[in-house]
């Protein structure tokens, strides 16, 4: 029984490792290799892509007999066949046939014909769409699209793609592929032949990369997607800038399309179109007046801040640690203490432009809220700002403050309040700068857009992402401040708001109003990112607000 034991076992191995399928994929007509071919099971998100010699391997151990090998590659048929009968095959050499090219002359007027170019234009490095293939190979192997949709016959000269940053050590390699639609989704490719580039950092200018694809002749009409596909790994990162709350495409390998409302590339393109041509996907976001009108491009703050050494200082920070947390902080200057508090997802950078000035007149203590910075979260609740709070009067304590100021920013001023309610005998001043009591002093636009990359997240469930969903999920649920609590605060206020704030100006006022020793300053065509845009009007306003 033994012997027979260890040939059972012996066999399951055989047939296991007989799943792991190599082979070669060959031009039918030119009997040559196909080189960047994708093979894979249709609706599975398992695949691989050849090599340039067209060869692959691939494991097939854990898929059901009955589902669908699948090898394509634009300009070829597609191959399908089971796995079942596709892993009994002893000669595995594929061979594709080519498509038949639809040369046919198009005849268009040239006086009737304009340039436009549509798409996401972006050059931001503050949104960035990520492509790193040491971290997730199943991810760095899928695809992500753009939607357009022209109104009138259109020809596509160029393919633009904005690029945040690069560091690699090989070209990239990478594919371009138009899709029509289907069901409102990417369906089948329209190209007669692949886009295979090679992308390196010679070839991006003014921070973008450009692909001339004027002679392949692609007309367009209609919803049709543009995709870009990565087909070989690399050490290193590509960060491609993105749009906030456009809509983009996304899927793994052969696995469903799935619409993806966080983000979306900056994929555009040079067309040729008759001079009343649009494309009707752009004017629906041109029209959209909501989120893009209140958040300026901060990108170039983003990388002074990165640059900085705040948030890094291993000589000023320290790490606090508590029973479900570990708090890192850093301290700065000499006199009455002042707590910095950033905003969601933040850190301890985004005061770089504070700190310096603020330090020659207070002891600054700037804390990266848990879950973000370099601040570690051990738990897997909800968060609240009563729990920041908490943090911050454990943090004192442990310092031995007795009183502080505290300087909050968006949710950390947020934080603050809800510190000045709990434990008001611990805090001097306080100073606001765009922070809300309630979800309903936020603009709509921007929640709804909060609400759907929310689903969206719960969606794509990534365990990675799983401090994002919770800090997302915070701002839909809070601030619950009451007037009634709001009228206990005793400490003196300062409210600041931006006149074109996402907080609603009424609920600026009201916050100054409902707070019985509160002053209320709105910065003329500011934004949000006060702290970023107008930093030394912020700076001069906390001394003297502080200094009284």
């Amino acid at each position: 029984m033994k012997k027979l034991n260890i040939f059972v076992l012996l066999f399951a191995a055989i047939l296991f490792h007989a799943q792991a399928i190599s082979g070669t994929v060959l031009s039918k007509e030119e009997n040559t290799p196909i080189a960047y071919v994708k093979v894979g099971v249709e609706k599975e998100n398992v695949g691989i892509i050849s090599d340039e010699k067209g060869e692959f391997s691939i494991d097939l151990s854990k898929i059901n007999p009955s589902a669908k090998v699948r090898i394509d590659v634009p300009g070829y048929e597609s191959y399908t066949e089971t796995v079942q009968n596709f892993v009994k095959q002893n000669d595995r050499k594929i061979y594709l046939k080519e498509k038949f090219k639809n040369i046919q002359e198009v005849k268009i007027a040239p006086k009737k014909l304009v340039d436009k170019n549509w798409g996401v234009n972006t050059k931001t490095k503050s949104v960035m769409y990520s492509v790193k293939p040491e971290l997730s190979k199943d991810d760095f192997l899928g695809e992500t699209a753009l939607e357009f949709k022209a109104s009138k016959r259109s020809k596509i000269k160029n393919i633009h793609l904005n690029i945040a940053s690069i560091t690699a050590d090989r070209p990239i390699i990478m594919r371009y592929t138009i899709y029509n639609e289907k069901n409102g989704l990417p369906g089948e490719s329209i190209l007669d032949e692949e886009i295979t580039v090679e992308l390196t950092k010679d070839k991006i200018i003014d921070d973008a990369f450009t692909l001339d694809v004027n002679e392949k002749n692609i007309w367009v009409q209609g919803k049709f997607f543009v995709g870009i596909q990565f087909l070989k790994e690399f050490e290193g990162r590509l960060n491609i800038s993105a749009a906030l709350f456009r809509t983009g495409y996304l899927r793994k390998f052969y696995g469903d399309w799935k619409k993806m409302t966080i983000a979306a590339p900056a994929i555009n393109i040079d067309v040729k179109v008759d001079k009343n041509g649009k494309n009707e996907i752009q004017e629906e976001y041109d029209n959209d007046s909501g989120v893009s009108n209140l958040f300026h491009d901060v990108s170039k703050y983003q990388m002074e801040a990165e640059q900085s050494i705040y948030g890094k200082n291993a000589s000023a920070g320290k790490v606090f640690k508590l029973k479900d947390a570990d708090l890192y902080y850093e301290t700065y200057g000499e006199g009455e203490p002042l707590l910095l508090l950033h905003g969601n997802s933040g850190s301890i950078r985004d005061f770089y432009q504070q700190i310096p000035e603020l330090a020659k007149y207070f002891k600054v203590i700037a804390v990266d809220t848990r879950a973000q910075g370099k601040s570690i979260d051990k738990t897997q609740k909800d968060f609240s700002y009563k729990i920041f709070a908490n943090d911050m009067k454990a943090l004192i304590d442990d310092l031995g403050l007795k009183k502080v100021n505290v300087a909050g920013w968006s949710d950390g001023g947020n934080t603050g309040l809800e510190f000045a309610l709990k434990y008001p005998e611990n805090l001097n001043k306080l100073i606001t700068i765009g922070a809300n009591s309630s979800v309903d002093g936020v603009d709509e636009e921007l929640i709804s857009k909060f609400t759907l990359s929310l689903k969206a997240m719960h969606y794509e469930n990534k365990p990675e992402k799983f401090n994002e969903r919770r800090l997302l999920k915070l701002m839909l649920n809070e601030p619950n401040i009451s007037h009634k609590d709001l009228n206990k605060i005793q400490s003196a206020v300062l409210v600041i708001a931006g006149e074109k704030d996402v907080i609603k100006p009424e609920h600026s006022e009201l916050l100054s109003k409902q707070i019985p020793n509160a002053t209320l300053k709105i910065y003329k065509d500011a934004t949000h990112m006060i702290p970023f845009e107008n930093a030394d009007e912020l700076n001069k306003d906390i001394v003297e607000f502080l200094r009284k």
